[in-house]
C-alpha cells in the first residue's frame, strides 16, 4: 500500500501499511492527516495466560476490583460521600474464602509491588484494597483496547513503588505553601477581591508541577494549557512566573494595556501568559490562554492552538518523517471545573473531536478541579452520573480519581496520567476531588445553602500546613526550611506590591511568530492583492491536474475540472470556486498554509468546491493543490469536522491566534449554523482583541440568502454581527474596527479578500456573508484581469460606464446577492434614471467611497435602501443612521416587513414577498 509522507516540503510516496478502520477515505494519508500504522495484535504472556485459566475465579477478583474498587475508594477529603462496599468485591462471590491458607501464584493475576508472586486470599485482598480503594481510584477497565487495559493495570499496581525523594517533597511542600501565602496576601491586601483562589486545592500545584516534569522527561518542550477561574491566579504567579505586580495593578483599577495599544482588558481572573521555564534542566514554553467566564469556552481553543504549534514544528500529521507522532513535542492540557465539565456541551463537542482526523493533536491530559459543587448546587442536582469525570468514556478514556488531601498520591496519579498518555497519545482525565475553602468566590457565605460541608471545611487544617507538618514530623524538612522559604516568597510579593504604581506594563504581545505584526491603523487602508495573470493560469490548471491512474467521477471531471481549465485558457467566466482556489494557490505560492475546516467542506455544501476529489474505484483522497510543485512553500489542510459548530469554531480560532502565516477557515453549513458557536463568537471572536490584545485572522463562510428554505437555512443573521462590532454611527471608520462584515458579490471581490487576510501586516477576524446561489450564477463570474496585479478588494462597487449620471433621479444602495435580482428587472423594464450601487463592505463602513460616488449623480432626489431580509434584520438598522450621518443623505426603506423569525415557511407567501420586493422599488 503506497502512502503519502512530507519531507520537507515535498509530498513523497512510501510504502506503509495502515489500519483500514481510520481509512477517512484515505490509506495512504494527506496533507494533516497521516493514518495510523497497523499495530500488533497484542498478546497476555503464555505463562500469564495460563495462570489465569488456572485460577480463573482469582482472576475474576481481580478483575473485580480493578473495575469496581474506585467505588470503594476514599478520594473525598471532607468524607462526606458514601462509601459502600461493592458486593462484587466479596470474595465468596467468585468461591474464594479470606480464611484459606492456601497460597496462590497471583503472576499475570495481579502486578504485585512486593516482588512476591505467591499469596494468600487474604493477603490478595488486602494488596487489592490497598492499590484500588485507598485514596487514588481508577476506571479503565472500559477502556478498548486490551494493550491498554493490562497496561494500565500494571502502572496502577505497581504505582506504590515508585518513591518520592526527599528533595521532591520539600517542592512539593513549598509550591503548595506559596499558593497558600498568596491567598492569604490577595485577602489581606485587597479585601473586596473575588480572587477565586486556590484554598482547599493547594495540591492542584503538584499535578502542573509533575506534568511539567514528565514532559521535560519524555522530550515534551511546548505545552498549551487552560484553565477556568479557580486558583489559575495562584498558578499564575507560583508557577509561570507571572509578575504578581501585575495582577496588583490590575486590581487596583490599573490597566493591563500596555501604553501605545489599542484595548478595553478584561477582569483579573481572565489573565494569561506565555512562559518559559525550565524543568529537568530542559527548556518547555507554557502557553497559557486567556478564558472567558463561558466555563469551558476555552478547551477547544486550547486543543486548536496545540495543533498549530504541531504544524508549525512539522509534528506527527504534519512531519517529514515516519517515525515521528502526533503529541511528540506538544502537549494540550485543559483544566476543569467540575460542574461545568459534566454540564456543558462544548466539552462532549471537544472530545468528539479529539481522535480525529486533522484535529487530532495526541491526546490531550485533562485535569478536572473537582470542589464537589457547582457555585450552591450540589453534584446530585448538578449532574446524572456518578462522577463529574463520567463524560470521558464517551471515547473510552481512562480516569484517575485522587484526593486532593495527600500530594504524594496526587503526584502518582499524574504520573500515571502522563505515561498513559505519551505511550498510548489519547486522552487521560484526573478527577482532583478536593474542596473549596469558601464560597463560589471569597464574598460569598456557602453555609447558606452548604451547611454540613462548610462545617467539615471550617474543622480541618490546610492541606499546605498539614503537608509540612507530616514532613516536619518525619524529619523531612524543619521549621527553618518551610519558614525561610516562606519568608522569602512573602519579601518578593511585598516588594511586587511596592512597585505597584512605579512599574510600567511592558508589551507582551507582537512577538516570536507574531514578530513585525502591529494593531490595524484607525484609517481604511488599501493592498495591491492582484496576481500575475501566468501564475493565477498555472495554480488554476493545477487545481483540477489529477494523477493518470486517478478514477474521477464523471460529473465532476466535466463539469469541474475540465471547465476550469477552458475557463483558465479563456481568463474569464470564472465561479466562485475557481477564485477561492486561486486565492488558496497563489497564498500557498508565497508560503502561507492555508486551512479550511467544517462540515462537508472539501466538497462543499453546495457541491461546488471540490478541494478534495475521492478516487471512484480505491475511495482515495487526492488534494490537487498540494502537488503544485515540487518544492512548493505552503499547503492547503482540507479538515471535514464533525457535526459540531462550538468546538470546531473554537479549535479554529486557536489555531488562528497560534500562526499569522495559516489563513484558517471556517465555513458554516449554512449560514444560520453559526448560533451553534455564539459563545465563541462573543467571547472570542468579536472581542479577544480588545479584551486581551490577541489577533486572529480567523474567517467565517456564512452561506446566506433568501431562497425559500423557510426559517432555517436562509440568513447568517448577519444583523447580530453588525450589532457585535464596533464601527461608529458618528465617526468614519478605520481598518480598526473588531470585526470585518463582507458581502461579496462576486468571485474576484472573494479573491481579494480571502488574499487580504494574509498580506497585511495585521490580523482581524472576518465575517464573509457567503453566497449560495452566486456559486454558479452567470451574471456573478470574473475574469482573470479582475484579479492581476493593481487590483484589489473594492468596499463599494458603483455603476458601469454606461448610466449617465446626469439623468439619475434614484439611487439604490443594497449588498449582496439582491443586486443582481434588482439589476436583472431593471434591464427588463428598461429603466434609465436609477442608479445600482453595492455594499460590500459593511464594516468598516465605507465613508469616503460612498459619498465618492454620490457625487456622480448631482440629480438624485431620492435614495433608497434595498434588501431581501426582513426589515428588522439584514443591514438596514446598521446603515441607516451612518448613511444620514457620515454620508450625508436619508434612506428610504424597500424590503420586507418585520418578521420575528428569518424567513417564512410557506411557499406561496415567499413567492408574494420575493415579488413585492420588486413592485415596490420600480412602481
Amino acid at each position: 500500500m503506497l502512502g503519502y509522507l512530507i519531507k520537507g516540503n515535498v509530498i513523497a510516496r512510501v510504502r506503509i501499511f495502515y489500519q483500514t478502520c481510520s481509512c477517512y477515505h484515505s490509506k495512504s494519508g494527506v496533507y494533516g492527516h497521516r493514518p495510523k500504522p497497523v499495530q500488533s495484535p497484542f498478546q497476555v504472556d503464555d505463562t500469564h495466560k495460563a495462570n489465569r485459566n488456572a485460577n480463573s475465579n482469582v482472576f475474576r477478583l481481580v478483575e473485580a476490583y480493578r473495575t469496581y474498587g474506585h467505588r470503594k475508594a476514599t478520594i473525598d477529603p471532607l468524607g462526606l460521600q458514601q462509601v459502600i462496599d461493592q458486593a462484587e468485591l466479596a470474595p465468596e462471590r467468585y468461591g474464594l474464602s479470606p480464611s484459606s491458607q492456601q497460597t496462590i501464584d497471583v503472576a499475570g493475576l495481579f502486578y504485585s509491588a512486593t516482588g512476591n508472586q505467591m499469596m494468600t486470599v487474604d493477603e490478595l485482598i488486602v494488596r487489592l484494597e490497598k492499590e484500588y480503594c485507598d485514596t487514588i481510584g481508577a476506571e479503565f477497565q472500559h477502556l478498548q483496547s486490551e494493550a491498554e487495559r493490562e497496561w494500565f493495570a500494571k502502572a496502577f499496581e505497581k504505582k506504590n513503588d515508585v518513591s518520592i525523594s526527599n528533595h521532591r517533597k520539600i517542592d512539593l511542600a513549598n509550591l503548595m505553601l506559596k499558593c497558600q501565602a498568596f491567598d492569604h496576601f490577595l485577602a489581606a491586601k485587597f479585601t473586596t477581591l473575588k480572587r477565586y483562589g486556590g484554598e482547599g486545592g493547594e495540591s492542584m500545584m503538584a499535578v502542573f508541577d509533575e506534568i511539567f516534569r514528565k514532559c521535560a522527561q519524555g522530550g515534551v518542550d511546548n505545552v498549551v494549557i487552560c484553565m477556568p477561574h479557580r486558583g489559575r491566579l495562584n498558578f499564575l504567579t507560583c508557577m509561570l512566573n507571572f509578575p504578581p505586580v501585575r495582577i496588583f495593578q490590575k486590581v487596583s483599577g490599573i490597566s493591563e494595556i500596555p501604553p501605545g495599544f489599542k484595548g478595553t482588558g478584561d477582569v483579573v481572573s481572565h489573565l494569561y501568559t506565555s512562559s518559559d521555564l525550565t524543568y529537568e534542566g530542559k527548556d518547555l514554553h507554557v502557553s497559557f490562554i486567556p478564558n472567558p467566564s463561558h466555563l469551558e469556552a476555552n478547551n477547544p481553543v486550547a486543543v486548536g492552538k496545540c495543533r498549530s504549534k504541531q504544524q508549525t514544528l512539522q509534528e506527527g500529521d504534519y512531519s517529514s518523517h515516519g517515525d515521528s507522532q502526533q503529541g511528540d513535542r506538544t502537549l494540550c492540557l485543559q483544566v476543569h471545573g467540575d460542574a461545568s465539565f459534566s454540564a456543558q456541551g462544548i466539552v462532549a463537542e471537544t472530545f468528539s473531536i479529539a481522535e480525529c482526523p486533522h484535529y487530532n493533536t495526541g491526546g490531550s491530559v485533562h485535569f478536572i478541579v473537582n470542589n464537589q459543587i457547582g457555585f450552591t448546587t450540589e453534584a446530585s442536582r448538578g449532574r446524572s452520573s456518578t462522577y463529574s469525570s463520567d463524560l470521558a468514556k464517551i471515547n473510552g478514556y481512562p480516569v484517575l480519581h485522587v484526593n486532593a488531601d495527600f500530594p504524594e498520591d496526587v503526584v502518582k496519579a499524574t504520573s500515571i496520567a502522563m505515561q498513559y498518555r505519551q505511550k498510548f497519545r489519547k486522552d487521560v482525565i484526573i478527577d482532583f476531588i478536593c474542596y473549596r475553602k469558601y464560597g463560589h468566590n471569597e464574598l460569598d457565605d456557602p453555609s447558606f445553602t452548604q451547611p454540613i460541608m462548610y462545617n467539615a471545611i471550617r474543622n480541618r487544617k490546610s492541606i499546605p500546613d498539614s503537608y509540612a507538618e507530616q514532613l516536619k514530623g518525619t524529619g523531612v524538612c524543619t521549621d527553618a526550611d518551610i519558614s525561610a522559604v516562606q519568608q522569602n516568597w512573602s519579601k518578593f510579593l511585598h516588594d511586587n506590591f511596592a512597585a505597584m504604581n512605579s512599574q510600567l506594563v511592558e508589551p507582551y504581545v507582537f512577538k516570536n511568530q507574531w514578530a513585525g505584526y502591529r494593531q490595524a491603523p484607525g484609517a481604511i487602508t488599501r493592498w495591491d492583492t492582484g496576481v500575475a495573470i501566468d501564475t493565477l493560469k498555472y495554480v488554476g490548471a493545477k487545481s483540477v491536474s489529477l494523477p493518470k491512474d486517478f478514477n474521477v467521477h464523471p460529473t465532476i471531471g466535466k463539469n469541474h475540472c475540465d471547465k476550469r481549465v477552458q475557463r483558465m485558457t479563456e481568463g474569464s467566466g470564472l465561479d466562485w470556486a475557481a477564485a477561492e482556489a486561486l486565492a488558496f494557490g497563489s497564498l500557498m505560492h508565497e508560503g502561507f498554509n492555508v486551512r479550511i475546516s467544517g462540515q462537508d467542506v472539501g466538497r462543499g455544501t453546495f457541491s461546488h468546491r471540490h478541494a478534495m476529489l475521492v478516487d471512484q474505484v480505491t475511495d482515495e483522497i487526492y488534494v490537487p493543490l498540494n502537488h503544485m510543485t515540487e518544492n512548493q512553500a505552503g499547503f492547503l489542510e482540507v479538515a471535514n469536522s464533525a457535526l459540531s459548530e462550538e468546538a470546531v469554531l473554537g479549535y479554529e480560532y486557536g489555531m488562528s491566534i497560534d500562526s499569522p502565516r495559516t489563513l484558517v477557515i471556517w465555513e458554516a453549513q449554512f449560514g444560520d449554523f453559526f448560533n451553534g458557536a455564539q459563545p465563541i463568537i462573543d467571547t472570542y471572536i468579536t472581542s479577544g482583541e480588545n479584551k486581551w490584545l490577541l489577533q486572529t485572522g480567523l474567517v467565517m463562510l456564512l452561506p446566506h440568502g433568501m431562497d425559500g428554505a423557510g426559517p432555517e437555512h436562509s440568513s447568517c443573521r448577519v444583523e447580530r454581527f453588525l450589532q457585535a462590532c464596533d464601527s461608529s454611527e458618528t465617526t468614519v471608520d478605520g481598518d480598526d474596527v473588531n470585526i470585518q462584515i463582507l458581502n461579496p458579490t462576486t468571485p474576484a471581490q472573494y479573491f481579494h479578500l480571502l488574499r487580504r487576510q494574509m498580506i497585511r501586516n495585521y490580523r482581524k477576524p472576518l465575517v464573509v456573508v457567503a453566497p449560495k446561489v452566486l456559486l454558479r450564477l452567470p451574471a456573478a463570474s470574473s475574469s482573470l484581469a479582475e484579479m492581476a496585479p493593481g487590483t484589489t478588494f473594492l468596499p463599494v462597487i458603483g455603476e458601469s460606464a454606461s448610466v449617465n449620471g446626469e439623468n439619475v433621479r434614484r439611487v439604490v444602495f443594497c449588498s449582496g446577492k439582491h443586486f443582481y435580482l434588482l439589476q436583472k428587472e431593471r434591464e427588463a423594464r428598461k429603466v434609465q434614471d436609477m442608479a445600482l450601487i453595492r455594499l460590500e463592505s459593511l464594516c468598516p463602513f465605507p465613508t469616503a467611497e460612498l459619498q465618492a460616488e454620490l457625487a456622480k449623480f448631482p440629480n438624485a432626489k431620492e435614495f433608497i435602501w434595498a434588501q431581501e431580509e426582513h426589515r428588522n434584520m439584514g443591514a438596514w438598522s446598521f446603515v441607516a443612521p451612518r448613511f444620514e450621518n457620515l454620508v450625508g443623505c436619508k434612506l428610504k426603506y424597500v424590503g420586507r416587513d418585520v418578521l420575528g423569525l428569518p424567513a417564512v415557511g410557506i411557499g406561496s407567501i415567499h413567492k408574494v414577498e420575493a415579488e413585492k420586493l420588486v413592485t415596490d422599488l420600480y412602481q
